[in-house]
């Protein structure tokens, strides 16, 4: 065996503490008029802050299109007509139901599912769930016909183009904040052959709170392509439960020594959850002139507000390095 190829265990040892050391940030968002733009497409509250320069109505045409293709696909393809009065505040709220049953051959419109007010149904309504994360994970390339694939893309790039790239800056700042960039198979090897995620400062975690209900949350990820950086996990719905119980949830499975949160939303909401968490609040604005919006929110910026809660971590280390 070459000795180049040798990893002593020194090197191991000292790859692991820098693990440890990395700091994790939690970057906790809101959907709508934050990552993607639609109510004020509907209601035209986008267009009208243009003052003129915007058709209304033409955003309120690309609007409506988009509610077509969440319900449909929520209806055809993620059993919404089933669960729709069912919803959950994540995906793995009833995973405790789930007893791990092969669904490749499952008839989910023959199981009988009705209220699940027993544990007969709530496993049923599990089954559901773990279906649905699976085809979040798929992607919808690999699940849509390409006639679908193709209105899909033509109302993208038509929305992208009428927003001034709000979608594709956004979807590409997430990406950022998750800490790649154009390719996110890109491989993190090192010249000596490590996989080494080590290297990196941060390990940065997407969260989606949103207080639309889930399903139709998880679709819009999808269509909007936000899935590559938001995994199904991930994505908590404020439906019935209000946002400052998720940010709790959230607080406690991500909560602790290296651990940094920040919210990034439009609401009241999100701002009094996070004052209550004392996380750092980033206010997005729609209209130009706000002072964050997309394209603009750049990482030094948010940096700035992880800085004001939680102090500057490169400040720490050119300390320890004096």
């Amino acid at each position: 065996m070459a000795e180049s190829s040798i990893i002593s265990d020194q090197k191991v040892e000292a790859l692991a503490k820098k693990g440890m050391d990395r700091i994790k940030k939690v970057y906790v968002w809101d959907m709508d008029e934050t990552l993607i733009l639609l109510k004020s497409l509907l209601n035209g509250t986008y267009a009208q802050g243009f003052n003129g320069l915007k058709d209304v109505q033409k955003g309120i045409e690309i609007g409506k299109m988009w509610e077509k293709h969440i319900l449909q696909i929520c209806d055809d393809l993620f059993f919404y007509e089933q669960v729709e009065n069912y919803n959950k505040p994540f995906l793995d709220a009833m995973s405790q139901y789930d007893d791990g049953l092969d669904l490749s051959n499952y008839d989910f419109n023959q199981d009988g599912f009705s209220p699940p007010s027993d544990d007969v149904n709530k496993k049923k309504l599990a089954y559901r769930h773990r279906a649905i994360a699976n085809k979040y994970k798929q992607g919808l390339h690999n699940i849509l016909d390409q006639e679908m694939i193709n209105l899909w893309e033509e109302l993208y790039n038509l929305t992208d183009e009428y927003t001034d790239r709000w979608l594709s800056s956004a979807r590409a700042f997430l990406e950022q904040c998750s800490g790649w960039k154009e390719d996110p198979t890109r491989c993190l090897a090192s010249t000596d052959g490590i996989i080494n995620h080590t290297d990196a400062k941060f390990e940065p975690i997407n969260v989606l709170v949103t207080s639309g209900s889930l399903i139709p949350s998880l679709v819009k990820c999808l269509l909007f392509r936000l899935d590559n950086s938001i995994a199904h996990e991930n994505v908590y719905s404020s439906w019935e439960v209000g946002k400052p119980q998720c940010f709790q949830w959230i607080k406690e499975r991500f909560n602790g020594p290296n651990v940094h949160f920040c919210v990034i939303g439009d609401g009241w909401e999100e701002c009094e959850g996070a004052q209550a968490m004392q996380w750092p609040f980033v206010k997005i604005g729609m209209h130009p002139g706000g002072d964050h919006r997309f394209p603009g929110l750049t990482l030094r910026t948010l940096g700035y507000y992880f800085a004001v809660v939680y102090g500057d971590p490169d400040a720490e280390n050119n300390e320890d390095e004096s």
